[in-house]
């Protein structure tokens, strides 16, 4: 006897449909065909188990599945819940009536309980899509499954729990979530604040010019001047993140299998992998591809802290991403394309001891040690980054000071409303959302200097040998102080402005 199940494979963030036909014959073996990988084809033992454990016969046939597309390569131990189904209704020995009406995912343990996958978010989307009446995930996916509307999502803890849906003896739970109200109280609620954070009060400018126009930002200074004080504040400065962009970045931890309890990601991601990580955990790959930080961090930050000690190739691997926003992932049987619109904020000391130019302090470190240091970051990835900005050590009375400092809520009402003027700026720009985004037809378009801005900008070109990629950062940036300011013009103060975060530039990477 035929029957019909169906389940997804996920690629990238997205995912296709995969129909599971079983059939029931004389024999003894079983069969999975339709490109499984080795996972898939140990469910078969997953399955007999799950079945006996929960007192039901396993049909003594011989069973053959078929995964189709054939030619699509699926993977993952989710396909466990819908194959455990078809071979229960090719047998008979659950009803067939509804099974095609839900699409099913899950991985079973012996015992029959129903553990949780990854991607269960995008098979959601998908499955609404292509008009199913509903889904049915394991417990601890499905308020996950649940942001997504107008589909029913049913969560289930085991086997026996779906056999009896299916056999109208038993209803499965029927999750239902409001995603607005989770929304909107979580997005903004921070435990840290920029009000705690004593002088460095051109930083902080610094920071609120990066988070109105989403630029890159390099932090140089001794350790202890307040680096990743600040940079784990950014994201309280940030614009709260839009249900699309929540769901987007849902689908990239969903993919993942790194999201939350509450199924829905309301604040921007904030990554920090450590200066160890290899170029495949930050950009992403394996075997079976995955997301790496860069992804995980898209529509927030992704922090680099101590920058010169990631290795080269970690290093240069950044670079196409930084440029394109988004990751290509090609293998021998797939390409996978995974998003990384990031804010990248990257601090480092200006010499191995710390304290090169310090103004107390001696630096021990020999000049050629202090070079090396320096140019382990590239000219072509420093490019890359808009915003470079010296830290300076504080001093006691700044240190010791009580009265506090602007708050985040007060930097991220003006950060919004720049935000707001580049939305109206951009609105007939597909794929552009912000300043930092502009291509060189934008910029000529809307980062247009005066007569006195363009003579200040090419003296600072001409003085620091700056390339073409710096002089086009160096517009991005003024466009967004000019929208900071109200201002529709750029004019000379923008540019003098934005030359001024060009510290690294104007230090001539020490030759």
């Amino acid at each position: 006897m035929l029957a019909k199940t169906y389940s997804a494979s996920v690629f990238g963030i997205d995912s296709e449909i995969v129909t599971c036909e079983t059939n029931c014959s004389s024999g003894v073996r079983i069969l999975i065909v339709g490109m499984p990988d080795i996972t898939i084809r140990e469910s078969r033992d997953r399955i007999q188990s799950a079945i006996t454990q929960i007192g039901l016969k396993f049909p003594r046939h011989q069973i053959v599945i078929n995964l189709s597309p054939a030619d699509l390569k699926k993977e993952g131990a989710h396909f466990d819940l819908p194959l455990a189904i078809g071979i229960l209704a090719a047998s008979l020995t659950i009803l067939r009536d509804k099974i095609e009406d839900y699409l099913m995912v899950g991985e079973l343990s012996l015992d029959g309980t129903i553990q949780p996958v990854r991607g269960v978010l995008p098979i959601t989307i998908k499955a609404k899509e292509k008009g199913f009446k509903g889904i049915i995930v394991p417990r601890a996916n499905s308020n996950e499954a649940a942001m997504v509307e107008n589909i029913e999502v049913l969560a289930a803890d085991n086997l026996r729990q779906v056999v009896d849906f299916f056999n109208n003896s038993h209803d499965l739970d029927r999750i239902e979530i409001d995603p607005a109200s989770l929304f909107y109280d979580e997005r903004c609620n921070y435990d840290i604040d920029f009000d705690e954070v004593k002088g460095q009060e051109n930083v902080k400018r610094a920071f609120e010019i990066a988070a109105a126009g989403f630029h890159n930002i390099i932090l140089v200074g001794p350790p202890g001047s307040g680096k990743t004080m600040m940079a784990k504040r950014l994201p309280t400065i940030l614009p709260p993140l839009s249900i699309d962009e929540s769901l987007e970045t849902t689908k990239i931890h969903s993919v993942a299998g790194k999201t939350t309890g509450t199924g829905l990601i309301t604040k921007r991601p904030f990554r920090a992998p450590h200066h160890t990580i290899s170029s495949a955990a930050l950009i992403g790959g394996g075997a079976s591809p995955v997301p790496g930080e860069f992804s995980l961090a898209h529509n927030g930050v992704l922090y680099l802290d101590e920058l010169p000690e990631f290795s080269q190739k970690v290093l240069e691997v950044m670079r196409q991403p930084l440029e394109d926003r988004k990751i290509c992932i090609a293998r021998a049987r797939q390409t996978v394309t995974y998003p990384a619109g990031l804010m990248l904020v990257a601090s480092m000391n200006p010499c191995p001891c710390g304290y090169f130019n310090h103004p107390t302090r001696s630096c021990q470190c020999m000049s050629k040690d202090v070079k090396r240091y320096m140019n382990k970051v590239s000219g072509p990835l420093l490019d890359r980054i808009d915003i470079q900005i010296e830290t300076s050590p504080l001093g006691f009375e700044t240190i010791s000071a009580t009265e506090k400092s602007e708050s985040s809520s007060e930097i991220r009402s003006r950060v919004i409303e720049a935000r707001k003027i580049q939305e109206q700026r951009f609105k007939n720009e597909p794929g552009i959302y912000s300043n930092a985004q502009m291509t060189p037809r934008l910029l000529r378009k809307f980062a247009v200097p005066d007569k006195e801005s363009l003579e200040w900008l090419k003296q600072a070109m001409i003085a620091f040998s700056l390339s073409a990629r710096a002089y086009d950062r160096i517009l991005k940036v003024s466009r967004t102080i000019a929208d900071l300011e109200g201002s529709v013009n750029i004019e000379s103060r923008h540019i003098k402005e934005a030359i001024n975060y060009r510290i690294l530039d104007k230090e001539n990477r020490i030759e």
